[in-house]
């Protein structure tokens, strides 16, 4: 009984902002902060960090949370009319007390259910009446899932469109050890170049500068394989058609206030999205976007998993 009560509790984080702390019973946890509905830490069975969260972010309402998963929502980046990466990652959430039925492959009873309405004030910013439900659950073997639900509840008939990414900061060893695979020969945009599209060239992506790419018709599987932890990442997404690659190497890190000189080592972010199509919802329709976390040990280095296997396997 004592682990199905500790499966899911609320609890005071940073600076009084409340959260939401899930634990399985294999000993992996996550936590989620009501601020920004945001997934701010999410642990192995051995109790290691698997996520970054920058040491310098001050969890201070309005700015967002500089780590973990930032919910981007109604707009990627500086994509549209809005504030950077939209608002959601700025809003406080509640926990939603009567979910709809949500499809899962798990039985886990450590998960929680958010939700997000527009205030009046934000009807100002972005004048779409919508309903945003966010579960975040931690499977048996301690996988991470976030299935987000985006509905149009417009009442005067008008449809609405926005891109959306799950901007999730991986926690790496050391960013030259890291390579990315299942991105190799696909089109991408170069942020860093105007959004100018490129083919990847490279038989897998490695790490020795600056890189801000939005690839495109992305596989529903991704690997990040961090050669000095032995650990390699999966990430499974469904609904979410780009992932964008993010690292902002030396000379942005040291210009970003909530970000440390040197973290950008022990980073990576690869982000599931819908950004080069944005969705356009009608009234009454209903968008779902999933993520699927899990951290395996790495093959080439144990001999336990073959990163090619991981990509063409379930």
């Amino acid at each position: 009984m004592s682990s199905e009560r500790a499966a899911v509790e609320l609890a005071k984080g940073v600076n009084g902002l409340e959260k939401i702390i899930l634990r399985e019973t294999r000993g992996s946890s996550a936590e989620v902060y009501l601020y920004g509905g945001h997934v701010t830490s999410w642990k192995n069975d051995h109790g290691e960090e698997l996520l970054f969260v920058s040491s310098k972010t001050l969890f201070k309402p309005p700015k967002p949370i500089r780590g973990g998963i930032p919910l981007c929502f109604p707009q990627f980046s500086n994509l549209g009319p809005l504030e950077s990466h939209g608002f959601a990652r700025n809003k406080f959430w509640s926990i939603d007390t009567d979910p709809p039925a949500f499809p899962t492959n798990s039985s886990s009873k450590a998960h929680i259910d958010l939700i997000l309405k527009p205030s009046e004030e934000d009807m100002k910013i972005w004048p779409h009446s919508y309903e945003f439900r966010l579960r975040v659950a931690l499977g048996p073997g301690g996988d991470l899932m976030l299935t987000s639900r985006i509905r149009n509840t417009n009442s005067d008939g008008k449809p609405f469109t926005f891109t959306f990414a799950y901007h999730t900061y991986f926690s790496v060893s050391d960013i030259s050890e890291v390579r990315v695979e299942g991105l190799e020969t696909l089109d991408y945009l170069d942020n860093l170049k105007s959004r100018e599209r490129f083919t990847e060239q490279g038989d897998a992506i490695t790490f020795e500068r600056e890189v801000d790419k939005i690839y495109l018709s992305t596989p529903t599987k991704i690997a990040i394989l961090d050669h000095e932890k032995k650990r390699t990442f999966v990430l499974r997404k469904d609904g979410l058609p780009d992932a964008v690659v993010w690292n902002p190497w030396d000379k942005k890190a040291k210009a970003m206030a909530d970000f440390g000189d040197d973290e950008y080592k022990h980073m990576l972010c690869v982000e599931a999205a819908a950004i080069e199509k944005p969705i356009t919802l009608k009234p009454g329709e209903e968008w779902r976007g999933r993520l699927e976390l899990s951290a395996v040990p790495s093959s080439y280095c144990s001999g336990q998993l073959d990163p090619q296997r991981v990509l063409q396997g379930s």
